[in-house]
């Protein structure tokens, strides 16, 4: 009989401890489930604005080639006008009647 109860005492402090690690693994289950939601969270938001930032940044390129192509056509113009200034000096160097 002693034997008895004592092997029932265990069996009852067993399916204690069972009880207890179950629900620890219950609230580690679901406190790991939290962090994993708020990491996921937060990459979502982390590449959402790394997109954000590509998208910018490709638009502010877009506007610097357009800016660079502006300025090496009005270059292109410059010195078009500045051989023009030149061989229009030459032949005026070259009349007789403006020495």
């Amino acid at each position: 009989q002693n034997q008895h109860d004592d092997v029932k005492k265990q069996l009852l402090d067993l399916q204690l401890q069972h009880n207890s690690l179950r629900l620890e693994h219950r609230k580690s289950l679901e406190s790991q489930g939290q962090k994993l939601a708020q990491l996921q969270q937060e990459k979502d938001s982390e590449v959402t604005s790394l997109q954000d930032t590509v998208f910018k940044l490709r638009e502010e390129s877009k506007l610097l080639r357009k800016a660079h192509l502006e300025v090496h056509s009005q270059l292109l113009n410059a010195q078009a006008q500045m051989e023009e200034f030149r061989q229009l000096k030459e032949a005026l160097q070259k009349m007789p009647g403006l020495r």
